[in-house]
């Protein structure tokens, strides 16, 4: 999610901050936040969506517990979301549901990182 947030920051501004909005909306509505901003996709997964132009960034990500989001990965759609991310995220939150420790970042994005 680092990675594709510092590569988004650097090809594309503005999407960089739609998608920094909509990950700060997660962090103040938590399970509350819906449509247009989030969507839920299968198994727990959940979108939260995020367009510039003509371009849909998608940050899937899974709750832990009542108060704790995690953003599994992140893509550039054109169409609907690919089973093959869904996927990706599915492994990633069953990693992080076995090694929690080993798959958490303490950091925040700020609209200033480099």
């Amino acid at each position: 999610m680092l990675e594709f947030l510092r590569a988004l920051r650097g090809r594309d501004p503005a999407g960089y901050a739609k998608c920094v909005a909509r990950i700060r909306r997660l962090v103040e509505l938590g399970y509350e936040l819906r449509r247009p901003e989030a969507d839920a996709l299968c198994d727990g997964i959940r979108e939260l969506r995020a367009t510039r132009g003509h371009v849909h960034y998608r940050i899937l990500y899974f709750f832990s517990g009542r108060d704790v989001a995690v953003l599994a990965h992140a893509l550039t759609k054109e169409a609907g979301v690919p089973r093959a991310d869904v996927e990706r995220a599915i492994q990633r939150r069953d990693a992080f549901r076995t090694t929690p420790e080993a798959h958490t970042a303490y950091r925040e994005v700020s609209d200033g990182e480099e």
